[in-house]
């Protein structure tokens, strides 16, 4: 059993064989009645301080779940603008490619003489 119970049932039991009117009696009931108070008063802190802390574990573990969340949602971001990108960069690719067939097949011509005037050159 607690000191304190041990302590309550004790002072109840004197109290019983002595004069429950005396000074001392009603300092030592009020004592009690303090230290009643006191241990209330923390036990209600203790929850106050458990209940903080459960809080806050759940609001940490929320915390993990959302920065999981909004690293995901970055991701596929990042993911939809590079595809966007490749695309992009891929069209303009296959524009400049038509382009210099386009200038290859206009100095093809040009590019034949040139090479039989070096070699008759000679």
């Amino acid at each position: 059993m607690d000191d304190k119970v041990l302590e309550e049932i004790r002072f109840h039991q004197d109290v019983v064989t002595k004069d429950a009117n005396s000074p001392l009696f009603q300092i030592r009931e009020k004592e009690m009645e303090i230290s009643g108070r006191v241990l209330a008063a923390r036990q209600q802190a203790d929850k106050v301080v458990s209940d903080a802390r459960t809080k806050a574990a759940s609001i940490i573990a929320g915390a993990g779940s959302d920065a999981e969340r909004l690293a995901k949602e970055r991701i596929s971001t990042i993911e939809a603008e590079t595809a966007a990108t490749i695309e992009s960069i891929g069209q303009d690719g296959a524009v400049e490619v038509e382009a210099l067939k386009k200038t290859l097949v206009e100095r093809q011509g040009d590019a034949a003489e040139f090479v039989v005037k070096l070699v008759t050159a000679v």
